[in-house]
């Protein structure tokens, strides 16, 4: 039926249940009103704000936990970073200590060739000395033998030191002379 088809049965007196009483349409009306005020003005701004925070809390969430990401993969490049530097400084120290060692090598080497050198100095001055000594003491000691011998044979006492010396000296030059000449 229309809407002015039940106007003529309401007009004619009819009965219609399908129409309500006017009084229950304005307390329908009123109660709708009342519902849709209460709805619109307190429930719906709580359920809004409600879902606000767990969108907040969800994008809040995924911001911290991509900044998180994205902290920890600056930390992990420069932990990767600081280990290369850590393996380049290791390297560079091993690189250096192989050069030291070198260079105390070269340094000990050289102080121990020196050493030797001052060793052998001091052995051939000491060997030299020696030898001086020990020419000085046969000296003197074949001059009192041969003046000894010499005033044996010759008979008269070769007493006087300064002519003993002198005689000896001559002798022995002689004889030095005699044997450099033969050994050339």
């Amino acid at each position: 039926m229309t809407m002015a088809a039940t106007l003529l049965a309401a007009e004619e007196g009819e009965f219609n249940p399908l129409i309500p009483h006017t009084y229950e349409l304005v307390v329908g009306i009123f109660a709708f009103l009342v519902v849709f005020f209460v709805v619109g003005k307190i429930l719906v701004p709580r359920i809004q704000k409600t879902l606000a925070e767990r969108t907040d809390a969800i994008e809040g969430g995924i911001k911290r936990a991509e900044e998180a990401q994205a902290e920890a993969q600056a930390l992990q490049k420069r932990y990767a970073e600081q280990l290369e530097e850590a393996r380049r400084d290791a390297s560079r120290l091993r690189e250096e200590a192989r050069e030291q060692a070198a260079q105390i090598k070269a340094e000990l080497r050289e102080e121990a060739q020196a050493e030797a050198r001052r060793l052998v100095e001091a052995a051939h001055a000491q060997i030299e000395a020696d030898r001086q000594a020990a020419f000085s003491q046969l000296r003197s000691e074949i001059g009192r033998l041969s003046t000894d011998l010499a005033g044996r044979i010759v008979g008269e006492s070769l007493e006087d030191e300064v002519r003993q010396s002198r005689i000896v000296d001559r002798f022995l030059d002689e004889l030095e002379n005699s044997n450099a000449q033969a050994v050339r």
